[in-house]
């Protein structure tokens, strides 16, 4: 991302980043069952190789809006 190539060492900002840096928390798992809101990206790509995870557009439906 950005124009220069080279990967910056991450450091976390939030609580839970310095948890998942540290190997305090190892799955995902352990994030969503206590319900933790994952604001940094570096979260997740802690436990997914980058590649792995793909966006996929499942169903687009109109909605009309009564006014």
């Amino acid at each position: 991302k950005g124009k220069g190539k080279e990967e910056k060492e991450w450091v976390p900002v939030t609580k839970l980043g310095r948890l998942v840096k540290d190997g305090k928390i190892n799955s995902i798992e352990e994030i969503y069952v206590h319900s933790l809101p994952v604001k940094e990206f570096q979260i997740i790509d802690q436990f997914f190789q980058p590649g792995t995870l793909k966006d996929e557009v499942m169903k687009i439906h109109p909605v009309q809006r009564c006014t």
